[in-house]
């Protein structure tokens, strides 16, 4: 078996390969959610049809409670407060993509400026830890 020297601050090891592949599986991965579509400042027609990428995460329907996954949620023209709670449902201008979308259109968008955040949260709604947010405003012609 090959082995690899491995030199830390207070000691040094022989760890086989293998051992260091773990090793960088295990590290933490880190989580993100962009919104690709529409970019910042750009000017559209409606309907407006926002598209979402994440990584580091799975994006599930809410009803999977698995560790690593997570859904979106987006906050139209509505301001983003919930931290450690859980994000309301029926409120007007937060949308929660429950089925695991990654895409949402917006229908009723009048002509102006908008902005939108979309927050990954868990299968309680509850937004993840550190946040993981994308803010986009754009322009309806």
């Amino acid at each position: 078996m090959k082995k690899i020297l491995v030199i830390g601050l207070c000691c040094a090891a022989t760890l086989p390969v293998d051992a260091v592949a773990q090793a960088r599986r295990a590290a933490p991965v880190k989580v993100t959610v962009r919104i690709t579509s529409p970019r910042n400042g750009d000017t559209v027609t409606a309907p407006v049809t926002i598209k979402l990428a994440a990584t580091g995460v799975r994006i599930v329907p809410a009803t999977i409670e698995e560790a690593g996954t997570g859904h979106h949620h987006l906050f139209v023209d509505h301001d983003f407060v919930w931290l450690n709670d859980t994000i309301p449902s029926g409120s007007p201008g937060i949308y929660h993509l429950a089925k695991g979308e990654t895409q949402w259109t917006l229908d009723s968008l009048r002509p102006g400026t908008h902005r939108v955040i979309a927050v990954i949260a868990d299968y309680r709604h509850i937004p993840l830890n550190p946040l993981v947010a994308d803010t986009v405003t754009f322009v309806v012609k």
